[in-house]
């Protein structure tokens, strides 16, 4: 029976990066598990039927999987970053001493960030989705073709299963997501960190937002002492300089788990001007 996550609610990133990242790598879980049935029928030289039985078992982990995404992608995008932007915009407004309301134009960048985040979840999970699915076809096909020839050929039928079952499981492994720069990420880390990084940059957006609006156009960077402008090996140091609100507003995070925040510094002036 599947786990019943309840409903996210929105606080500390790292609390809600810690949430999202389980919720997802907990129905990946299930699908790898159901992959394993699908093998072990293999290995079992079942009849055809029951294997194809497990591989619509499957096929099902697959679906619930991507809901699965889409929901988190859809709560995270509707709860935690209009929580985050309104910190954000609040804490600049502090700083300068106004008041922060959520004008069409706070509403607007929402939006457009919103829309940025959900299609980002949803393209990193295409991955994921790839491989269980090339393993679905993969090893449907050899239920249609192979297993009905099993007991054919010099060696045994169990003997011929078992191999069957080991090249499935070795080109089809699913303990991690591998791109197809190579890279072998698991289901739990892209999903953390995507969940800081979006979360990052919605707080930032309604820092940097709410100084723009305020006719500031320069920020102090908070970050980290060794952390680089544009990443974080980049020889321009980010902490304690300032730079253009628009020039932030291009970078509000320098890399994965970054944890750069913007104060407004209405005294600087004009940055053109220096």
């Amino acid at each position: 029976m599947p786990h019943e996550w309840p409903p996210l609610v929105p606080g500390d990133p790292d609390e809600i990066a810690r949430r999202v990242s389980a919720v997802l790598e907990d129905a990946w879980q299930r699908l790898a598990s159901k992959q394993q049935d699908v093998i072990a029928r293999f290995a079992g030289n079942s009849r055809t039927p029951y294997t194809l039985a497990s591989l619509e078992e499957f096929k099902q982990a697959i679906r619930e999987f991507r809901q699965r995404v889409d929901q988190e992608a859809q709560q995270f995008v509707r709860r935690q970053l209009p929580h985050l932007y309104e910190d954000g915009g609040r804490a600049a407004a502090e700083a300068l001493g106004v008041t922060f309301t959520w004008t069409t134009f706070h509403r607007d960048a929402l939006q457009s960030l919103a829309a940025d985040s959900y299609a980002d979840f949803l393209g990193r999970s295409e991955e994921a989705q790839r491989m269980a699915s090339q393993f679905y076809r993969a090893a449907r096909e050899a239920a249609r073709r192979e297993v009905p020839l099993l007991a054919t050929g010099n060696m045994t039928a169990k003997q011929a299963a078992k191999n069957l079952a080991g090249r499935l499981a070795a080109k089809h492994e699913l303990t991690h997501v591998v791109y197809r720069n190579g890279a072998r990420v698991p289901v739990r880390a892209w999903a953390e960190a995507a969940t800081l990084a979006k979360s990052a940059v919605a707080y930032n957006a309604g820092t940097l937002n709410r100084t723009r609006q305020a006719g500031v156009t320069v920020v102090e960077v908070f970050d980290g002492h060794d952390c680089g402008w544009t990443s974080h090996q980049d020889p321009d140091k980010a902490s304690g300089t300032l730079r253009p609100v628009e020039e932030a507003a291009e970078w509000p995070i320098g890399h994965p788990r970054c944890r750069r925040a913007f104060g407004p510094r209405p005294e600087a002036g004009d940055f053109s001007d220096h």
